[in-house]
């Protein structure tokens, strides 16, 4: 009589652990698409070289932004994306043999290749604008040398580098 009692029971383990297993093999998903658009690469031409040209000892000598002795950079990528601009290498002096000529920069930028109208920014402390509708973007750069009065002649350099990003 005992085995009669059980034999229900096993019966009702069985159809309950077949509903608990039918439960747990139920599934769904969903999918999604990933997608990226590579936009065009930044490209920065050191374009025109700063030139101050002749240089007295005690004259200090100036290059505007509208000056032909002017520097240039010429940037493309995407077209009307923001970027930023930093210079990366400023210094704070062009060298000859030892010698130090005190210089400091000024800086402008527009989408046309003429510094008249550009927008005009501290080079140490970089800027923020967006490409032209074409890709472009020119950035101009000026200065000042001061020259001591005994300042050792010869060709004095430097280098000043923009790094531009997205």
């Amino acid at each position: 009589m005992r085995n009669r009692l059980m034999q229900p029971s096993l019966a009702l383990v069985a159809l309950v652990a077949g509903i608990a297993t039918a439960a747990a093999a139920q599934s769904n998903s969903g999918s999604i698409t990933a997608t990226a658009v590579v936009q065009q690469p930044i490209n920065v031409v050191g374009a025109v070289n700063l030139g101050f040209g002749n240089v007295f000892p005690g004259v200090n000598k100036t290059v505007a932004l509208t000056d032909a002795g002017a520097g240039r950079y010429d940037v493309t990528g995407q077209a009307s994306a923001p970027v930023n601009l930093a210079f990366t290498a400023l210094p704070t002096n062009l060298t000859f043999s030892g010698n130090n000529l005190a210089v400091s920069f000024a800086a402008g930028y527009n989408g046309t290749n003429s510094a008249a109208g550009a927008t005009s920014f501290a080079p140490g402390s970089g800027a923020a604008t967006s490409l032209s509708g074409t890709g472009a973007l020119f950035v101009f750069l000026g200065g000042t040398v001061t020259p001591a009065v005994n300042q050792v002649a010869g060709t004095y350099t430097g280098t000043v580098t923009l790094q531009v990003t997205y």
